[in-house]
């Protein structure tokens, strides 16, 4: 389901023509809603009391520390605070009544960082919370019983970038990290989403280069502190972006050496099967996601492997 297949096609023109019109399938619909205010790509979203956040990222005019804020009710931006410094390859998620940014770059150089900046939307305001032990960025968190898991990212090691293993946990309550198991894939620009509170770490790639993906799928247990693995993703990329809903993690997107990925593809834990979905309208990488209202928003993301910007702001629903 990839580049020329004509459906795809069919959809790209459909979308240019008519960006309101959904277009459904027997297992999912898509639609495009109005694009987001500024082109970006390995930006970070998060669904925060039922509003959307875009946080940090690359844009045409370099690392940004911007943070937009989506209103699904009245379909309109704004803007919030900005992070306290400009970053990108970093991951969000919500937590405690709070959004929580969690590592990341912080310039066009790539240098990993060990930062956590807090978000309180009632004041709009960022602090900085306990450093993560260990500084890394385009890596990936989810959130299990309040607790904020990181797992994988790149580091610093002599004079370039290269896998970490490393998971750690935050509590939010007593701003305290604590060391777990190591992931047993080290990867970069993987994906993170929990379901049935299990950690499930999808796709990524070796060393920062995405002529190197993998198709891992490793799934974590918190009451054991164990890992084991699953079926493997039927594609294997990176700068991918997932999320879970009824019951199953979907994954879009992504790069590779020959192009940007336009799939959809559908983890059932229950049954530790993938299914194919509709694709994407909009193939790109280093986009960001969230779910509001039982659907999926897909935001941003590069065109093209290793760079570019969008504004896009695509939207999937299961049925």
């Amino acid at each position: 389901m990839r580049f020329s297949i004509k459906k795809v096609v069919f959809y790209f023109w459909a979308f240019a023509l008519l960006p309101a019109v959904s277009i459904a399938e027997e297992s999912g619909a898509w639609k495009f809603l109005p694009p987001t205010p500024t082109a970006r790509t390995e930006v970070a979203a998060v669904n925060h009391q039922d509003k959307l956040y875009l946080i940090g990222g690359f844009t045409p005019d370099g690392v940004t520390g911007q943070v937009e804020v989506y209103d699904p009710q009245s379909g309109g931006w704004s803007k919030a605070a900005p992070l306290p410094r400009p970053l990108h390859h970093t991951t969000a998620v919500s937590a405690q009544g709070k959004i929580y940014v969690v590592g990341g770059f912080s310039s066009v150089t790539w240098t990993p960082v060990n930062t956590v900046y807090a978000y309180d939307a009632s004041q709009n305001k960022w602090t900085q919370q306990a450093s993560m032990p260990t500084e890394r960025g385009a890596l990936a968190a989810g959130v299990i019983d309040g607790q904020i898991y990181a797992v994988g990212g790149a580091l610093k090691k002599l004079f370039g970038l290269r896998n970490s293993n490393a998971h750690e946990v935050y509590n939010p309550e007593t701003d305290n990290w604590k060391t777990l198991a190591p992931i047993p894939t080290s990867r970069d620009h993987l994906t993170l989403s929990t379901a049935d509170g299990l950690l499930y770490a999808i796709g990524g790639r070796v060393n920062v280069n995405y002529n190197q993906n993998l198709n891992a799928n490793e799934a974590y247990d918190p009451k054991t502190n164990q890992w084991k693995t699953l079926a493997p993703l039927p594609t294997a990329r990176s700068g991918i972006t997932s999320q879970t809903i009824t019951g199953k993690i979907y994954v879009f997107g992504g790069e590779s050496g020959e192009g940007t990925f336009n799939e959809n593809e559908a983890y059932d834990p229950k049954t530790n099967q993938w299914t194919a979905m509709p694709p994407m309208p909009k193939s790109c990488h280093g986009l960001a996601s969230a779910v509001v209202n039982g659907a999926i928003h897909l935001l941003n993301g590069g065109p093209r492997p290793g760079g570019g910007s969008s504004t896009y702001h695509q939207v999937f629903t299961p049925q």
